[in-house]
């Protein structure tokens, strides 16, 4: 059989699903990996555009046509599912969106797949074979280490475009369990460690030199798990390829010193650290017991990555029920002052399939009902609900703001010079140069319709002086050393052309 496995995304916000870089949908490359022989598969990812899935699937000759969505993907994921039965294509959906909503998914495919599947692919693709696919396949969370199961297809391109970084994940599930997010329902709370000497022969397949550790937390929360990845560090340090990476951590890791310093030495630059506030009742509602319990020393925690020559790219989340819209701005400014690198600020989002989700639905403060076109409005970058302290107008006009500010101010090369006195790492200026200015570039994209959906610049409120104030910080004195000053790391030299050697995660 021909096989097409597919990643569809929203049109609302096209170009924020990237980065500026092309990062692999890596469930698609582990289902690749997955395909018995005897079988050809491609993968289609629409984070290079929606225009070519069409004729590609049209073309394809493909007799199975696998989708994965995230719930913004959802309503396209329909669309697409409908071309193929116009084909008379088998169509099966799974991921998240379809293991939340498994009654919606089966009225527009042949068949869904819910929860991990990867132990019951393959069987999957006997029976679309064997013309005997079930309307419905229930996965199980799997010993990773016991299975050997979580590789991925490297190398393996879409056939609408080129990833620019690889990825690759070393574990699976988290026990934070935060009420807005759905990794501890599909992929369980308890870690699952995949086997060291696996994950190190795939490191040394990966194509790039750069990569994405996609595991939800990669150091953990304990001594065990701390030590576990610290034994893989140490795998990656003395048998792994040179490879710059960056992955997703808890805050708690800025104070083990040792697996701090482990993670620069293996050629990590960066870690995605969910803050997500600084107000600790927030925390609470959130259920982030880990954050609320170090708040009183984030700055420490921080300081701790910096120290061994890593990034800190923070996520926060407005919308909750102590938040007003002013919350936007005094958010980016403490992050600022809390010397945080990379900041994404995101609307609160209630995902089908989390506990946030059932509260809000059950209190009717969805507003966003109309399934399954409003799953597209369900991008982190829109309000679908009524928050209690503000309308959803008036948080959506906020970040607005936020993100206004960000096109139009000068602060991507503030920051990386600022990340560069901290960490005396030239490549983890770089990392975070690179960033930032992805992040620049789809401010700039979303802006302008932005401004037509609200019918006013934000240089008319007063609200946007005060975010404005969160870049401007970069242009104080303080901000900027003295770069003369700074002994750049031996395994970093300027390049040949006298340019600070950037990673390939940097805006396109």
């Amino acid at each position: 059989m021909r096989i097409a496995l597919v990643n569809p995304i929203t049109r609302r916000t096209q170009g924020y699903h990237t980065v500026g870089s092309y990062i692999p949908q890596l469930g698609l490359q582990v289902l690749a990996e997955l395909v018995p022989d005897g079988h050809q598969v491609e993968i289609i990812d629409e984070i290079f555009g929606t225009s070519a899935t069409q004729n590609l699937i049209e073309k394809g000759g493909y007799d199975l046509v696998g989708v994965t969505a995230y719930t913004s993907g959802a309503t396209r994921a329909y669309e697409i599912a409908r071309a193929c039965r116009d084909k008379g294509i088998l169509t099966i959906m799974g991921g998240p969106h379809a293991s939340a909503c498994p009654e919606e998914a089966k009225v527009h495919f042949d068949a869904v797949a819910v929860g991990e599947c990867d132990e019951i692919w393959p069987q999957i693709v006997r029976d679309a074979e064997a013309g005997t696919l079930a309307s419905r396949y229930d996965g199980r969370l799997s010993d990773l280490e016991e299975t050997g199961l979580g590789r991925a297809k490297q190398g393996i391109e879409p056939m609408n475009g080129k990833y620019s970084v690889s990825a690759i994940q070393t574990s699976r599930g988290c026990p934070v369990g935060c009420e807005y997010c759905s990794v501890t329902k599909f992929n369980g709370a308890p870690i699952r460690r995949r086997r060291i000497d696996d994950i190190v022969d795939e490191w040394n397949r990966t194509p790039r030199k750069f990569i994405f550790v996609v595991d939800d937390n990669f150091f953990g929360v304990g001594e065990q798990h701390a030590e576990w990845a610290k034994d893989l560090l140490r795998a990656i340090i003395k048998r792994g390829k040179k490879r710059l990476w960056f992955s997703q951590t808890t805050l708690n890791m800025g104070d083990d010193k040792e697996g701090m310093d482990l993670a620069y030495k293996a050629g990590c630059r960066g870690m995605l650290v969910g803050f997500e506030s600084f107000n600790p009742e927030t925390l609470r509602q959130y259920h982030k017991g880990i954050n609320r319990k170090n708040l009183a020393d984030y700055q420490t925690l921080v300081n701790g990555f910096h120290k061994s020559g890593i990034a800190v790219f923070g996520g926060f989340i407005i919308g909750a029920d102590g938040d007003v819209a002013e919350t936007v701005a005094d958010t980016a400014i403490a992050s600022v002052e809390l010397g945080i690198d990379i900041i994404q600020i995101t609307n609160l989002t209630p995902l089908p399939g989390t506990k946030m989700f059932d509260r809000f639905k059950e209190g009717n403060r969805l507003f966003a009902l109309d399934y399954p076109e409003d799953w597209e409005r369900y991008t982190f970058t829109e309000t679908v609900y009524n928050p209690t302290k503000m309308s959803a107008r008036d948080l959506d006009e906020a970040i607005y703001e936020l993100r206004y500010a960000a096109a139009n101010r000068a602060w991507v090369i503030k920051r990386a010079l600022r990340t560069l006195y901290r960490t005396r790492s030239i490549s983890t200026a770089g990392f975070v140069y690179g960033m930032n200015r992805g992040w620049k570039q789809m401010a700039r994209i979303q802006a302008p319709h932005d401004e037509k959906r609200f019918g006013f610049g934000p240089k008319q409120t007063s609200r946007y002086e005060k975010v404005r104030r969160a870049f401007d910080m970069h242009l104080r004195s303080k901000w900027v050393p003295d770069v003369s000053t700074i002994e750049s790391e031996p395994p970093a030299p300027l390049g040949p052309d006298g340019k600070l050697p950037l990673p390939v995660l940097q805006g396109n």
